[in-house]
């Protein structure tokens, strides 16, 4: 299986950059994974929101594959503690599903034609993030979930 992170736009924050970078380091000894950086929606400043997210949705849209397991970083999906995500991400290895791409949306979130398109929606918290730090905290949580399946001493109870 392979786990890819889908966010929109690049990241600005060179701290945060880094973070993101030595934790991908790290989970890439563990199973396949990418992010992939879709291009920011131009000219947003005479769109109405609905409009944004209709042209995020639909570049989102048109690089998945029928096969993808999508996953939508929403603040109305299930929250779990880390080693409940990491049995979640243990049973969609187990179930077959060659790539699961979970989504950071941008700042309004997802259209409806994503929605309708995902096959599940999680929740860091119900407190809100930057969307910049959200990619710091998910790639993280995702190597820690991957410590939690082999093991390792990385995540403590």
């Amino acid at each position: 299986m392979k786990i890819c992170l889908w966010v929109i736009g690049k990241t600005d924050a060179d701290y945060i950059q880094t973070g993101i970078q030595e934790y991908e380091k790290r989970l890439r000894r563990y199973i396949g994974y990418e992010m992939k950086v879709l291009p920011d929606v131009k000219n947003t400043k005479h769109m109405s929101e609905a409009i944004q997210k209709e042209k995020e949705g639909a570049l989102l849209l048109e690089q998945l594959l029928p096969t993808d397991e999508v996953i939508l970083l929403d603040e109305r999906g299930k929250q779990y503690a880390s080693t409940e995500f990491s049995a979640f991400l243990a049973q969609k290895m187990l179930s077959g599903v060659k790539r699961v791409v979970f989504v950071i949306g941008g700042p309004y979130g997802f259209s409806e034609e994503v929605y309708r398109r995902a096959n599940a929606l999680v929740s860091l918290s119900r407190m809100t993030f930057s969307h910049q730090m959200v990619r710091l905290i998910f790639v993280e949580q995702i190597y820690r979930a991957m410590t939690i399946m082999k093991g390792e001493p990385y995540h403590h109870e």
